[in-house]
């Protein structure tokens, strides 16, 4: 008999706007761009979808790995009343994503992001309109009780991560945090947090001036690891469970060719809140193997150009 746990992703659903371009133009330039599309996006929905492809094959329910394990995913968040918002409804059902809790806004906009990709290097430059994103009202409780392992990132209003990150922790869920688009986070958000994922430029602003290493993030509260990823470097973590002056644990990336970089980061985090569920919403004591599964995905993703379409499923992770 299988068990199963569930990943809930609070956040942001944007309609992504790309544009893939021989270069970056300078001020007051106009340029000819290689190629546009549209897609599904926002850091919230690309990790969810993450988190429903790495836990089932291609076009297939989510499945149970040795330890019959099921690992299903819910998205928490809002859309306008234009088609995009319809659309959303649709392409996340068909990721087997519950929708329960993702709400229509009447009288406001889905949000947006308009997304530029350079050929040559595949880097991106994000601009963001947070639309249905920002409307909810006051700090209304978003957690779902089914949810183990919630996960939240900052492209919803930070008093309103603030308040359910403390809610998950208060029942007893393992809190992941995405702090991106970053933003210095109060002293007392830190005890609520199991596991703080950044990126080397998140770290270094929530750093404010102080020390960036791993361990500080655990002085300050973190309750299981802080991970830093480090791009084609691979990512390094470290854990309450190390003794103290010792190194960070450390997993080298893979060496592929790099397309398109928007949405490594949230395939990454999807991966990683899959095998922390997998695991009844803890790390081990060795996670390396967890590292190496969260890391090929995201190498995967760097292949392919888009954002939510770049995201592989789980067969598609050697």
């Amino acid at each position: 008999m299988s068990r199963s746990r569930t990943v809930a992703v609070i956040g942001s659903l944007n309609i992504d706007f790309i544009t893939t371009t021989p270069r970056i133009p300078a001020g007051g330039e106009t340029m000819t761009a290689t190629s546009f599309n549209t897609g599904f996006g926002g850091k919230g929905a690309n990790q969810a979808v993450a988190c429903a492809r790495l836990s089932r094959s291609r076009k297939t329910a989510p499945t149970a790995n040795g330890d019959d394990v099921v690992v299903k995913t819910a998205m928490v968040g809002a859309v306008g009343d234009d088609p995009f918002g319809n659309d959303y409804f649709r392409a996340l059902g068909e990721e087997g994503i519950d929708v329960t809790h993702v709400r229509k806004v009447n009288g406001i906009s889905t949000g947006s992001a308009t997304i530029i990709v350079e050929e040559g290097t595949g880097e991106n430059r994000i601009l963001v309109c947070t639309g249905a994103n920002y409307s909810f009202d006051g700090l209304p409780d978003l957690v779902p009780t089914e949810a183990d392992v919630v996960v939240f990132q900052l492209e919803m209003h930070i008093d309103l991560v603030l308040h359910n990150m403390k809610l998950a922790h208060e029942q007893g869920k393992y809190v992941i945090i995405n702090p991106a688009p970053a933003l210095k986070l109060p002293s007392e958000a830190y005890k609520h947090i199991d596991c703080l994922i950044m990126n080397e430029s998140e770290a270094d602003i929530l750093a404010e001036g102080g020390s960036s290493e791993l361990s500080s993030y655990l002085e300050r509260g973190v309750r299981d690891m802080v991970v830093k990823t480090l791009g084609a470097a691979g990512v390094a973590w470290r854990t309450t469970r190390q003794a103290k002056g010792s190194p960070d644990f450390h997993v080298a990336g893979q060496k592929v060719k790099v397309v398109d970089t928007t949405a490594a980061g949230d395939t990454f985090v999807g991966g990683l809140a899959v095998q922390v569920a997998r695991n009844g919403g803890k790390s081990p004591e060795d996670a390396t193997e967890m590292f190496q599964f969260a890391n090929a995905a995201a190498a995967k993703t760097v292949q392919r150009a888009g954002a939510m379409a770049a995201i592989p499923y789980l067969d598609e992770i050697a």
